[in-house]
C-alpha cells in the first residue's frame, strides 16, 4: 500500500479509506438487501455500518495518536510492515475473529458452528445472539464504563472540557480505586432490578468484564515498563510491532465490545469496524508525517463522553430494548459538539495571540 507524501493535502492521506468506506458501504447494503429484502432492511443496516465506523473512529481516536507517537521512531521498512500487515491484523483479527469468539463463548457453541449459523441460518444466529444478550450488555458494559471513567478519574488530567464535572473527577482521582467502586455499586443496583438466574448472569458477566479491563491495563502496565529497557533497534523493529499490535488490540477491543450495542451481526461489525479501522490507520499516518497530535482540544473528551453513554445505554438494554439508532446518534451527536468546541477554541486562542501582538506592537511603536 503506497502511502502519500508528506507534502499532500489531508484528503490525500485518506485515500485508501475512502475506497474501503464505499466498498465496505455497498457491501453493507447489499447485506441488508440479502437478510431482509426490503428497502428499509437495506438502508438500516447500511446506516450501522456508518454508525460502526464513526464509533470506531471515535474511539480509536487516541489510538491513532499513540500509534504516532510509537512509529515516529520505527525504521521505515518497519514503519511500512505496521501500516501494511497491521491493517489486516487489526481488521480480521480484531474486528472478526475476536467478535465471533464472543459469539462462541456466549452462546456456548463451537466456532465453526458459529461462523456456519452466521452464513447460512443469519435468523438461528441473531436467535442465540439475543439470549446471549444479557451477559454480552453486562460484560461490555462494564468494559466501556471503566474505559471511560478512568480516562476522568485521573488527577494529571488539567484539560476539561465540561469543567464543572471533569474537575470533581480529577480531583476525586486521588481516592485510590474509586472508579472501580463506582461501577461496583452500578452492577450491584442493576442487579436488583433483575430476577433470578438473569441477576446472577448479569453479576458475573459485568464482574468478568470488570477482570478483563483490569488485565488489559496491567498487560500495558508491563508493556510500558519493557518498551522503556528496549535498545535502539528494538524499538525501531519487530518488538516495537508486537508491541503496537498488543495496544491495537487493547484499543480496539472497546470498539469490538461496543458494536454489540449498534448490531448483533458478525458480518455487520466486521464492515463497520473495518471501514473505522482504514481511517485510524490513515490519521496515524497523517499525524506522523504532518507532526500534529492534538489539533482539536475537546475531541477525545466526546469520545470518551460517547464511551460511558453507550456503556449505561448497554446496561439498560438488559432491562429494556433500546432502538440502534438513538445509541449511534448519541455517541456520533458528542463527537460533533466536542469537535465545534475544539474549533471554537482554536480560533479563540489564535484571535487573544494575534491581539497580544497588537498591543506588543503598538507598545513598542
Amino acid at each position: 500500500m503506497s502511502q502519500p507524501a508528506s507534502g499532500n493535502n489531508t484528503l490525500g492521506y485518506f485515500k485508501w479509506a475512502f475506497i474501503v468506506t464505499v466498498a465496505g458501504l455497498v457491501l453493507g447494503a447489499w447485506l441488508g438487501w440479502q437478510t431482509t429484502g426490503t428497502i428499509g432492511g437495506m438502508a438500516t443496516v447500511f446506516f450501522i455500518c456508518a454508525v460502526l465506523a464513526v464509533l470506531e473512529i471515535s474511539l480509536s481516536f487516541d489510538n491513532a495518536i499513540v500509534n504516532a507517537n510509537k512509529l515516529k521512531d520505527m525504521t521505515p521498512v518497519w514503519q511500512h510492515r505496521f501500516l501494511t500487515w497491521g491493517i489486516v491484523i487489526a481488521v480480521f483479527g480484531m474486528r472478526i475473529v475476536f467478535p465471533l469468539l464472543i459469539v462462541v463463548i456466549a452462546a456456548g457453541i463451537g466456532p465453526v458452528d458459529a461462523f456456519i449459523l452466521a452464513a447460512r441460518e443469519p435468523a438461528e444466529y441473531a436467535r442465540i445472539m439475543n439470549d446471549a444478550h444479557l451477559p454480552i450488555a453486562a460484560f461490555g458494559g462494564t468494559f466501556l464504563m471503566m474505559v471511560g471513567l478512568t480516562y476522568f478519574f485521573d488527577h494529571e488530567k488539567d484539560v476539561h472540557w465540561i469543567e464543572m464535572i471533569e474537575k470533581h473527577m480529577a480531583r476525586s482521582a486521588t481516592i485510590k480505586g474509586i472508579e472501580i467502586a463506582f461501577v461496583l455499586l452500578l452492577i450491584l443496583l442493576f442487579s436488583k432490578l433483575l430476577e433470578g438466574e438473569e441477576a446472577v448472569t448479569f453479576v458475573y458477566s459485568a464482574i468478568y468484564g470488570l477482570l478483563t479491563f483490569l488485565a488489559v491495563e496491567v498487560l500495558g502496565g508491563l508493556l510500558d515498563q519493557s518498551q522503556k529497557t528496549m535498545s535502539e533497534a528494538a524499538k525501531g523493529g519487530l518488538g516495537a510491532f508486537i508491541y503496537l499490535e498488543v495496544l491495537d488490540a487493547s484499543f480496539s477491543f472497546d470498539g469490538v465490545i461496543g458494536a454489540f450495542a449498534l448490531s448483533q451481526n458478525l458480518f455487520v461489525i466486521a464492515i463497520g469496524l473495518g471501514i473505522g479501522a482504514m481511517y485510524v490507520r490513515s490519521m496515524t499516518i497523517m499525524l506522523v508525517e504532518k507532526g500534529t497530535l492534538a489539533e482539536y482540544r475537546y475531541l477525545e473528551h466526546g469520545a470518551f463522553y460517547a464511551i460511558l453513554i453507550l456503556s449505561v445505554i448497554m446496561y439498560c438494554q438488559t432491562l429494556v430494548h433500546i432502538p440502534e439508532v438513538i445509541t449511534g446518534l448519541g455517541g456520533a451527536g458528542l463527537i460533533g459538539v466536542s469537535l465545534w468546541s475544539s474549533i471554537r477554541y482554536n480560533r479563540k486562542e489564535r484571535a487573544e495571540e494575534l491581539q497580544r501582538e497588537r498591543e506588543t506592537i503598538a507598545e513598542n511603536i
